[in-house]
């Protein structure tokens, strides 16, 4: 089973993207060990705190290491990705030479209330992550609408459409990081 760092890009207790990534956690059930790095202790990126870096960071990069592919699951703050997420990405890319996002197989997913459930925000990410050589799921792209009850108290996925879609999603993330994990495998035989 794979294991897939989860980065939560909000830090409220209720937030309707963590309740999304547990039903897609609850989902994935055998297929995908999902795990929670902690973001809300990470302090503001700032290059001179590598001279001596927190613990939280070094967990955060030990984390992203430890973990066999990245799932974003991003809310929207005015048009783009909230700061929480920024920050992480920042702290998981540095110090130079040292990207720890680089060729971790990744997907990026959102949910809002509004109709159009991240589409700006997980754009604006997937140019970022991409940058940042996250080997990255193109298909299929999930702009969840969350509505009252669409996803139960103990992440439930409640409208049959709705769970067959996200089963779908879940199904091709699994085969992308088998792909893209068999590849590296590959790779490091060949060497």
């Amino acid at each position: 089973m794979h294991k897939v760092a989860v980065f939560v890009g909000s830090l409220r207790a209720d937030s309707i993207n963590l309740k999304f990534a547990r039903a897609l956690e609850k989902l994935a059930a055998g297929k995908l060990e999902f795990v929670y790095p902690d973001l809300g202790s990470l302090p503001l990126y700032n290059d001179d705190l590598w001279a001596s870096p927190p613990a939280s960071v070094l967990r955060l990069k030990d984390d992203i290491a430890a973990a066999d592919a990245v799932l974003f699951v991003t809310p929207e703050y005015n048009r783009t990705i909230p700061s929480v997420l920024s920050n992480a990405i920042f702290w998981g890319s540095r110090p130079w030479g040292k990207n720890s996002w680089a060729d971790k197989p990744g997907s990026v997913v959102g949910t809002s209330p509004g109709g159009i459930g991240t589409a700006v925000a997980q754009s604006h990410l997937r140019s970022v992550v991409t940058n940042l050589e996250v080997i990255l799921m193109g298909q299929p792209e999930v702009y969840f609408q969350t509505k009252p009850g669409l996803i139960d108290d103990d992440f439930t996925v409640t409208d049959p459409d709705t769970r067959a879609f996200l089963e779908g999603y879940i199904s091709r993330l699994t085969n992308w990081i088998q792909r893209h994990t068999q590849d590296a495998v590959s790779s490091i035989a060949a060497e």
